[in-house]
């Protein structure tokens, strides 16, 4: 990615203070420190970020003082702020999950919000907070040493017992919590929990913020969700305390994480002209909206709405009344990998129509003239390649208005909806035509093909593996930019449009995510 780090004197910023938004994002990987900028580029908003110094790097947390300073400076003449409490509290995402502060040190970091709102009043402050995941496996690649021999068991610990205390527990499932119990050290349950319940409380003290109106609007996504254990039961408390505080129509709690930020700045866009628009869901068969996605905690729908309403949208009755209409490609049944297709599986080859699908948008758009955007939730972790070449088919891959297909459904839901509101709003500029093919290269290209095909033994060859490349512009990276570049022109470009990647790296030098920088060119004078 390209960053574009916007800096201005202060009588410049003062004068663009009705448009000026302060973003701190949740970590220095592209999909959090880069997508809103690239949506908003060129739609007359200056956003301004921490430079990527600021940021830290994975295990190794920002510098939370100095980021703290940057945005009470850069909040004092802004019209809004969208702000990580992750980032401001613990140093991003990963460091939420690895910290060692205490209670006090928490609560002393959070109070700079209500300093940086008392000094500026009529700031729109807009802030998510993810409640702590709790992987179903071992790796201690994002989390404690201990999580790659005991990740597992903790995992099943907080399961089974919240399943024994709800009284639905199984014979077998009480003996592999006796057999857990036995083997799971003390310290580090201890350890794990209290870091648990030190990031709970600061979920909960937030929601006072909330009530006071020093934050105007929370998120707070759930990261890996299940609907049984640690995270369920600390979301049982925060939704109370919700409840308690009168605050459940100013902070929402859903599955997601990386795709916030994208959200709240379309949801700033909406608060800066007004607005509320409206967007028609289609799913692709009747099962969809009741499948649980992979990695979260309830019905497919239920995202949905959470997903527009963080937006700052609502859900149309019709697609008639509808500002936008929101494709969504889901199976009919269980959830694959994107790594698995083409599935054999009756949940994609029968209980649903895609086919009809990419039909109805072609004919929403061209009929109609009705925005389409898609949300591409077949599979997790990447996206559908025959959906892919169903919409190259109809020439719809550059007239949408918005795509995205990549990690969890609700990272891919969140992207999508900004995008497609932003297209609502703005109509189709260079920024929207970039980021679709951003999403193509990286959802289709790498998530689906290139991660799978190099990581299957061919970076082995030269001494790497998933977890560790070599470095981030290495010769990993350079193996993925000639593969990214082969399946754009095989997959993506036409006679009229043509996708270059410019630039290719690995953010935390391992294989799961990757930088892309793309541009879309359009050859006008073209008629295929």
């Amino acid at each position: 990615m390209l960053h574009y780090i916007q800096s201005f004197t202060p009588k410049e910023s003062e004068a663009l203070a009705d448009e000026k938004l302060v973003y701190l994002p949740l970590d220095e990987r592209p999909c959090n420190y880069d997508f809103p900028q690239l949506l908003i580029r060129d739609a007359g908003i200056q956003m301004v970020r921490p430079a990527l110094d600021m940021m830290g790097r994975k295990k190794t947390p920002g510098d939370t003082k100095q980021l703290a300073d940057w945005l009470e400076v850069e909040c004092s003449n802004a019209y809004g702020a969208v702000v990580s409490l992750d980032t401001l509290l613990y140093g991003g995402i990963v460091p939420s999950r690895l910290h060692d502060l205490s209670e006090a040190e928490i609560l002393g970091r959070l109070e700079r919000l209500r300093t940086i709102k008392q000094n500026r009043p009529v700031l729109k402050l807009f802030a998510m907070h993810l409640i702590m995941r709790c992987p179903q496996y071992s790796s201690d690649d994002e989390e404690p040493g201990y999580y790659g021999q005991y990740g597992r068991d903790i995992f099943r610990k907080g399961y089974l017992s919240h399943k024994q205390e709800l009284g639905i527990i199984t014979e077998e499932e009480e003996q592999e919590l006796a057999d857990i119990l036995a083997n799971l050290p003390a310290e580090v349950e201890r350890d794990y929990l209290e870091r648990r319940a030190i990031n709970r409380m600061a979920n909960r003290k937030v929601l006072e913020y909330v009530e006071e109106g020093i934050i105007d609007f929370l998120v707070i996504p759930q990261d890996d969700s299940a609907p049984y254990g640690w995270t369920a039961l600390d979301q049982q408390q925060v939704r109370q305390d919700m409840m308690s505080r009168n605050v459940e129509l100013r902070a929402l709690m859903y599955p997601g994480a990386d795709e916030a930020g994208c959200t709240l700045t379309i949801r700033m866009i909406h608060e800066m002209n007004g607005e509320k628009p409206w967007i028609y869901p289609r799913f692709a068969g009747s099962g969809a909206p009741y499948i649980t996605p992979l990695y979260e905690d309830r019905p497919l729908f239920e995202s949905v709405t959470y997903h527009i309403l963080a937006a700052g949208g609502q859900i149309a009755g019709s697609a008639q009344e509808a500002d936008v209409i929101l494709l969504i490609n889901a199976p009919g049944a269980g959830m694959e990998e994107a790594n698995s297709q083409p599935s054999p599986n009756a949940s994609y080859q029968v209980l649903r129509n895609v086919v009809e699908l990419v039909e109805y948008g072609h004919q929403m758009m061209n009929r109609y003239g009705k925005p389409v955007a898609v949300a591409d939730v077949a599979y997790a972790n990447g996206g559908d390649l025959q959906l892919l070449k169903l919409l190259r088919q109809k020439g719809m891959l550059f007239q949408l208005a918005g795509y995205a297909g990549w990690n969890t459904s609700s990272n891919t839901l969140g992207t999508v909806i900004a995008q497609g509101l932003l297209y609502h709003r703005y109509g189709s500029r260079q920024a929207h035509l970039d980021f679709l093919a951003l999403r193509y290269t990286e959802d289709c290209g790498y998530c689906s093909v290139v991660r799978k095909e190099l990581s299957g033994g061919v970076i082995q060859q030269i001494g790497c593996d998933y977890f560790e490349a070599d470095g981030q512009r290495g010769r990993v990276a350079g193996m993925v930019q000639e593969k990214l570049e082969q399946f754009v022109q095989q997959y993506v470009n036409t006679d009229r449009v043509s996708v270059s990647v410019d630039e290719v790296y690995l953010p935390w030098n391992r294989m799961f995510e990757v930088g892309v920088s793309t541009v879309c060119t359009v050859n006008w004078l073209s008629n295929k």
